[in-house]
């Protein structure tokens, strides 16, 4: 194994303990492909799964999905839901708004300094707001 492998490991299976979560051995390829390198990713199911198999891991697409739903439910990363059909995983989970590239089918970070919110309606009786999603559209001009 080398150094950056022992290191990606690593932040992976410290990500894992931060969340609660057992480090099995597709948990831990997927946190380390996903946070081994230190960087905030916003990847889908799909485009994780082509990783997967790119770093030579074994990993079937269902793991991928049960996976990422179990990273969300422990708090490690968050769901982004772009329209009805299309999700992206993102692991900086502090609010913060994005943007999405629709000629690229992408999502980035947008500046959370630069979003203005004054005010949110009244959640119905008995509810509460978990999390509010800013995700902003761009296509180019033209």
């Amino acid at each position: 194994m080398t150094v950056t492998s022992m290191l990606a490991h690593e932040r992976g299976q410290r990500w894992l303990t931060e969340g609660g979560l057992r480090p099995t051995r597709q948990r831990l390829s997927l946190a380390s492909l996903l946070v081994g390198d230190g960087l905030n990713r916003h990847v889908t199911a799909e485009s994780l799964y082509a990783a997967v198999l790119e770093a030579g891991e074994k990993v079937s697409l269902a793991t991928v999905y049960n996976t990422l739903r179990a990273f969300c439910d422990a708090g490690i990363m968050h769901e982004i839901t772009v329209d009805g059909t299309r999700s992206y995983f993102d692991t900086r989970i502090d609010d913060h708004p994005h943007f999405f590239w629709e000629d690229d089918n992408r999502l980035s970070d947008a500046s959370p300094e630069e979003l203005e919110i004054a005010r949110l309606p009244e959640p119905p009786a008995g509810t509460e707001i978990s999390r509010v999603d800013v995700v902003i559209r761009l296509r180019r001009k033209g």
